[in-house]
């Protein structure tokens, strides 16, 4: 039974190899090409029954753009992505877009074939446990890492980072401006502000808090909150 297909792949040899072999199947292919705007104004253009639409990063912030805008303006055309394993936030990322299908980038011609007919008849062109996955996936995400110590760095200039880590290691102002090389008016007024920016009450709250959120690692890999902002009250 013979499909009118649309090859796409961000590797665009895949995408001529996969029709070359589709063809041989005595598939009509209308189209290969690379994903993108482009990819969907020929699917539009050219109206395939179906579009394998192939992507190596399918939880990538707009991968399936292209897929979103062939299944609002061409509905008649299914879509089967052709995706890595695991990626179940991908799988369910491309069912969200309208794909019908996923089949992983490794299956034989075999089942990419078999997907392409189940599209066109209008099935669901993915294997039970992968959707099962993609979906317990989606509706239950994990929990993403605390990123209090990022919002927290972003507060500070280079100069309070550096005072922030000091008040951590249990210096006091004169040995605060002993190492920076700073008056000690300079370095209190650091601290204050340190205190003012992080919503507390002590150094003591200061460096508990730094240590809860990850700041400190953080400030340790990145020394400031500003770049080019050297936060010189007083200079150095």
């Amino acid at each position: 039974m013979t499909v009118r297909l649309m090859v796409v792949d961000d590797h665009r040899l895949l995408a001529e190899a996969l029709a070359s072999a589709l063809k041989l199947r005595g598939h009509r292919v209308v189209a290969a090409a690379a994903p993108g705007p482009g990819a969907a104004e020929l699917a539009l253009a050219r109206s395939p029954e179906v579009c394998l639409w192939g992507t190596s990063t399918p939880s990538a912030p707009g991968a399936f753009e292209g897929v979103l805008r062939i299944r609002k303006e061409r509905p008649a055309t299914a879509v089967v992505v052709l995706g890595p394993v695991p990626d179940t936030r991908g799988v369910a990322a491309a069912f969200a877009a309208g794909a019908c299908g996923y089949v992983r980038q490794d299956e034989r011609i075999d089942g990419v074939e078999r997907a392409a007919l189940r599209a066109r008849a209008g099935e669901v062109a993915v294997a039970p446990q992968l959707l099962s996955e993609a979906f317990d996936a989606l509706l239950n995400p994990p929990p993403q890492a605390d990123d209090e110590g990022s919002r927290l760095l972003a507060l500070l200039t280079r100069r309070e980072v550096e005072v922030l880590l000091r008040v951590s290691e249990g210096e006091d102002t004169q040995a605060i401006a002993d190492g920076m090389r700073i008056a000690p008016s300079t370095a209190r007024t650091h601290v204050q502000r340190v205190l003012m920016k992080l919503d507390v009450g002590s150094r003591l709250e200061a460096a508990a808090l730094a240590a809860r959120t990850g700041l400190l690692e953080r400030a340790a890999g990145h020394p400031g909150g500003s770049p080019g902002d050297t936060g010189g009250a007083g200079g150095s």
